[in-house]
């Protein structure tokens, strides 16, 4: 298949979908079978497993484990082809994209972009605050922590030794949850272990969140139980408040509180990632793209929206869907079905969100769970969270490797992954090349 083939020389319709996140890849697997012909545009060539990028960010599994190549997943489909390509416009006027690769046509367009890290139009916020959306992010923030703990080992001078080992999360859903309650494991089963001279006392993590409680999108049960895990693990919660600023030292809190920081995790909110070329009409204060009951895009008859980038908007759900993975997979699946409802010029079906419960978990042997109207946490709610994040990985590869690297870790209470592989520059927030 020609990317730049011309749509009057192609017989079958053309699917062009940006984005390999859970609803693209969702999309284009449900269509294996489809006589369509299905394009894949993504900036990077893998797939990854956002749940799990707080664990590479804390050494506790190795980056490539969350992340399989988009090529090998279709490897057997037939009518899908994959190109390494920035989308830099959406031209609904000839349905076309300019990307990085030139102009690519398209019949029926997908846009499945997801979400990156919202930082509220601070920019000096966004510029020492460490985000989590991405791989690379992951690791910056892996390298970050490890840095930091370097240098508390042999600075001289105490108050930059407290700002090193002062740790700051923003944010208390799932991923601020799951990150703070990492950190608080690994100041009582690896720091005095392998950092000769620092004490858990000089270790302090914090968790600051906007609403008056933490998980504020599970249940009341889960909340309390996650608010007793992480003070159990001596995790400082502070909830009703907001950051008002940092500045790469010095953390701000609305409420008068003033903390001194080297470290400082943002997991407070999201916003969509939308490609260029889309009418701001559709476009909400969340960045997210409007769409109707089956996802199409407000106002274009080809273009449509799933995921973290796309809001329903309904009654029961006035903001769109949650920004999660299973909500993602339904909706990538179902668009498939409508798309050939459309192509054989059948009625479509409006989509509707099955919730199969949310599990977080809060460091070792312990986690929260919603499941229907069960509401538990502890032990099982644990095992259960890992064989659901182990069952939904990316190939054999991948799960047996996560499976391992947690083994390991559980039976040692230690981690072979916290490596600095590439030197992270505090100043510029980027990856200095090496020397």
């Amino acid at each position: 298949m020609y990317i730049n083939q011309q749509q009057n020389s192609r017989i079958r319709p053309r699917i062009v979908i940006i984005g390999g996140g859970f609803a693209g890849i969702n999309l284009a697997n449900k269509l294996k079978k489809a006589p369509v012909d299905i394009l894949l545009l993504d900036k990077h060539n893998y797939h990854t497993f956002q749940p799990l990028l707080y664990q590479v960010a804390m050494g506790a599994i190795a980056a490539d484990s969350i992340a399989f190549p988009i090529r090998r997943i279709f490897t057997k489909q037939d009518n899908f082809s994959f190109c390494l390509a920035y989308v830099k416009q959406i031209n609904p006027e000839n349905n076309t994209l300019t990307t990085s690769i030139g102009e690519v046509p398209y019949d029926y367009l997908v846009i499945a972009t997801g979400s990156n890290t919202n930082f509220f139009g601070n920019k000096e916020i966004a510029h020492y605050a460490m985000p989590m959306k991405n791989v690379p992010e992951a690791l910056n923030l892996r390298g970050l922590i490890l840095q930091h703990l370097e240098k508390a080992t042999v600075t001289l001078d105490p108050q930059e030794r407290e700002a090193l080992m002062t740790f700051a999360v923003v944010g208390g859903g799932p991923t601020g949850v799951e990150l703070s309650g990492a950190l608080a494991e690994m100041r009582k089963l690896v720091l005095m272990k392998d950092y000769h001279g620092l004490s858990k006392h000089d270790m302090r993590v914090y968790i600051f969140e906007g609403k008056d409680r933490l998980l504020g999108a599970m249940s009341e049960n889960a909340s309390k139980k996650a608010k007793k895990y992480l003070s159990a693990n001596d995790v400082r919660i502070y909830n009703s408040v907001h950051v008002e600023s940092y500045d790469g030292l010095t953390l701000k809190i609305d409420d008068g509180m003033t903390i001194k920081t080297r470290n400082v995790f943002w997991a407070a909110g999201v916003m969509g990632e939308v490609p260029q070329g889309m009418s701001s009409a559709v476009i909400n204060k969340a960045s997210r793209i409007e769409t109707n009951e089956i996802n199409r895009v407000k106002g274009y008859q080809n273009i449509f929206a799933i995921g973290d980038v796309s809001a329903i908007i309904s009654g029961e759900y006035p903001n769109g869907h949650p920004g999660v993975a299973p909500a993602a997979i339904q909706q990538g699946q179902w668009l498939a079905k409508n798309l050939m409802h459309l192509v054989n010029k059948e009625a479509t079906e409006p989509f509707v969100y099955k919730d199969k419960g949310t599990l977080a978990t809060i460091g070792r042997n312990k986690a929260v769970a919603d499941i229907g109207k069960f509401h538990f946490g502890g032990f099982f709610a644990w095992l259960l969270w890992g064989f659901v994040h182990i069952m939904s990985l990316a190939g054999f590869s991948s799960k047996t490797a996560v499976f391992l690297s947690w083994a390991i870790k559980y039976f040692t209470k230690n981690s072979d992954n916290r490596l600095i592989i590439r030197n992270f520059n505090t100043e510029t927030r980027m990856v200095e090349a090496e020397q």
